[in-house]
């Protein structure tokens, strides 16, 4: 433990641009619209915590293949639509996209609308297939 404490004080330039670095990964992050999760802790908080899974694809996509029981609010209508979501505010939100890519900015924005328990899926629609989970056609 004195070895590391060595280190730090005589690179301790090198230790604060690792701080720095690591602060800002995690600000990143969490401006991302929420804690990415895989589809396997995805079915876990549906499961175990009754999460609501929110699909912001478009209405053609969702009808095609969603997660089983998820709402579908596109990204593009989300801010118009919030009220909807009101009556699940208490319980985790998890924002799923086809890739990933979009779920951060529409997990953003029900963060900014006082939602306080937001996840997105990483990989999105095409990750939860990936993994073999199942889908609902509508």
């Amino acid at each position: 433990m004195m070895q590391f404490f060595a280190f730090i004080s005589e690179n301790w330039m090198l230790a604060s641009a690792w701080l720095a670095f690591f602060f800002l990964l995690i600000i990143s992050e969490s401006a991302r619209g929420g804690k990415g999760l895989t589809p396997q802790e995805v079915t876990i908080k549906v499961n175990n915590e009754s999460a609501v899974v929110l699909d912001v694809r478009k209405n053609e996509d969702f009808r095609k293949g969603h997660v089983p029981n998820a709402i579908n609010i596109p990204s593009a209508v989300i801010k118009d639509r919030l009220s909807e979501l009101e009556k699940h505010k208490a319980k985790p939100i998890i924002v799923v996209c086809q890739t990933g890519t979009t779920a951060g900015s529409a997990g953003a924005e029900l963060r900014k609308a006082g939602f306080t328990e937001v996840y997105r899926m990483k990989g999105g629609l095409m990750e939860w297939q990936a993994s073999s989970m199942p889908l609902v056609k509508s």
